[in-house]
């Protein structure tokens, strides 16, 4: 796994522009994303959503409503997922984007429903899954003096 580029920032370091494998494995390191999609009304909606990363995409759990109605509608989806460390200024960002499906086989409902639970329960939850057909990332990296270490004491 390899970043394949950097860009300048205005800190005076460079953001490393991940691979999609790098992306896909940051992705497994979080629980928590956000789902965007145009409403109908030209309204764009971004909700946080618990996640997991199954094969070239994520699967999330929703219920009726904006969602599953975009899904429906067969409009793209924006699904992001990010780490930070507010303290030391790095953290990475993964934006995926592609189209939504209900996952209706009953094998893969059942396979779905062995992984990690949702964080809130709803009535007739629906798995959906966003296959990327596009994957984007961005590292922050740690900078050079960005850490500096206080001894308090006689040490």
């Amino acid at each position: 796994m390899h970043a394949k580029d950097a860009t300048s920032f205005t800190g005076g370091g460079q953001t490393e522009v991940l691979d999609r494998d790098t992306c896909m494995a940051l992705l497994r390191t979080v629980k928590v994303g956000r789902v965007a999609w145009s409403a109908p009304s030209g309204e764009v909606v971004v909700l946080p959503v618990n996640f997991v990363v199954d094969h070239d995409g994520v699967v999330f759990t929703s219920s009726r409503g904006g969602k599953l109605d975009a899904v429906h509608r067969g409009g793209p989806l924006s699904f992001e997922a990010d780490d930070i460390e507010p303290a030391l200024h790095v953290g990475w960002s993964v934006l995926l984007v592609g189209v939504g499906e209900i996952v209706t086989d009953p094998d893969q409902v059942r396979r779905l429903e062995e992984l990690p639970a949702t964080w809130i329960a709803t009535a007739e939850p629906v798995f959906v899954r966003l296959t990327a057909r596009q994957v984007t990332g961005r590292r922050l990296p740690l900078q050079p003096g960005g850490v500096a270490v206080e001894r308090v004491g006689g040490a």
